[in-house]
Order: C-alpha cells, then structure tokens, then sequence
C-alpha cells in the first residue's frame, strides 16, 4: 500500500461530492459513524436468452473505519437502514471494501 494511495482515498470519502456519511452497526455492535461512497448501478444478469435487470445496492467503506464487515452488519445512510448481504470485498490495494445491500 503506498502513502498516496492512502491519501488518495482520504480525499475521495472526505469530498462532500462523493462521501457521504452513514451508520454502521456491527451484528450485536455499537453504532459507529463512519462515511460510504455509494454505488447504486443496476446489474444485468443473462440468463439463458433473456436478460434480467435489477437494482442494486452497492457502497464503499474504508478498512480504516471498518475493519471486518460481515453479512447481517447494518448500515444506515439517510435514514434508510440496509443489510451486508454476501461477503465483502476488498480492493487491491486493501483500503477499501466493497459490499452489497439489501433493504432492512
């Protein structure tokens, strides 16, 4: 992991642009607050000849704030609550993770 790597990400979730601020609550945790970078692409899954569209939920999360996110972990952004749904998934160079949501 390089320093500007680091700080580079930094900025990003710091930007009011791009990070926003959430919740996260650890199955049976403390609420902790922590700031997302929010990434609602749909997906477009074939499935033999049709294509299937749906919305997704997907966020960043620094590895800074979170260390071990796990399914079943709650996070809160505006109100609207959401579940870690499958297991997470960290970037190469281990700063950040990347996980799907799911309503509450």
């Amino acid at each position: 992991m390089s320093a500007f790597a680091a700080a580079a990400v930094s900025a990003l979730f710091a930007d009011p642009n791009i990070g926003r601020d959430a919740v996260y609550i650890a199955d049976g945790g403390a609420p902790v607050l922590v700031r997302v970078v929010a990434r609602r692409a749909d997906a477009i899954t074939d499935f033999g000849d049709a294509r299937l569209w749906s919305e997704t939920t997907r966020i960043d999360l620094r590895v800074a704030e979170v260390v071990n996110p796990r399914p079943g972990d709650r996070i809160e952004i505006d109100g609207d609550a959401f579940l870690i749904q499958g297991e997470p998934v960290r970037d190469r160079e281990r700063l950040v993770w990347t996980v799907d949501l799911r309503p509450a």
